[in-house]
């Protein structure tokens, strides 16, 4: 959710006419995609060690709050926020893709008929958009619900880590595996029909 919503803000500066506005969210897709998702969680993770101690306040002056890094960012939060902005990178190309798909001669229809801009999004581009996008979309959700299995290497109680910890006791690797591999089978499917009926949602203008 966190890394969809980011990605609409992202998406938006893409699409902007402002060439600043485009380059800053050109440069956030571009670094954040091209950092592996493992490096990012060991970052935040670790970012204490770089920063002991963050403030806000003015440049140079006086400091309004201060706060230890340690106490700001736990193992769960380090986990929720690399997952959220690398996800945003994808999401914000997905919506992009998805609202550039739409006709532009559609909006002049739209605005030749006096409808405002805020309808036009609302009832033509997303409508239509939303069709190329959530195919994408579940795709990365799905890929993204199975690659939370990295966060095991920061000690998070996630489903793989939890395998990780019985086979070590039991030593029965492959049995284990298979009880994450069914798990993960189950809640794909879910994610998986979910994406069916949403799907059937938007496409509903296109059946007769």
């Amino acid at each position: 959710v966190l890394g969809f919503a980011l990605g609409i803000v992202v998406a938006a500066l893409r699409l902007s006419k402002s060439p600043f506005l485009q380059a800053v969210g050109w440069a956030y897709i571009w670094a954040f995609r091209s950092i592996p998702l493992i490096v990012q969680l060991l970052f935040w993770f670790n970012i204490s060690y770089l920063y002991q101690r963050l403030s806000l306040g003015i440049p140079f002056g006086p400091e309004f709050v201060s706060f230890e890094t340690v106490e700001l960012i736990s193992p769960m939060g380090a986990a929720v926020l690399g997952l959220a902005l690398h996800q945003a990178a994808y999401a914000a190309e997905i919506v992009r893709s998805g609202v550039i798909s739409v006709d532009r001669g559609q909006l002049e229809a739209a605005a030749a008929l006096g409808i405002p801009r805020f309808r036009q999004f609302r009832r033509i581009v997303l409508p239509q958009a939303m069709r190329a996008i959530l195919p994408n979309a579940a795709n990365e959700v799905i890929s993204l619900f199975k690659g939370t299995s990295v966060v095991s290497v920061m000690a998070i109680g996630e489903l793989f880590y939890q395998v990780q910890v019985i086979y070590g006791r039991n030593a029965r690797v492959v049995a284990l595996l298979m009880v994450a591999t069914v798990w993960y089978i189950i809640l794909t499917t879910l994610l998986s029909i979910g994406q069916h009926h949403v799907e059937r949602y938007f496409a509903r203008g296109d059946r007769r």
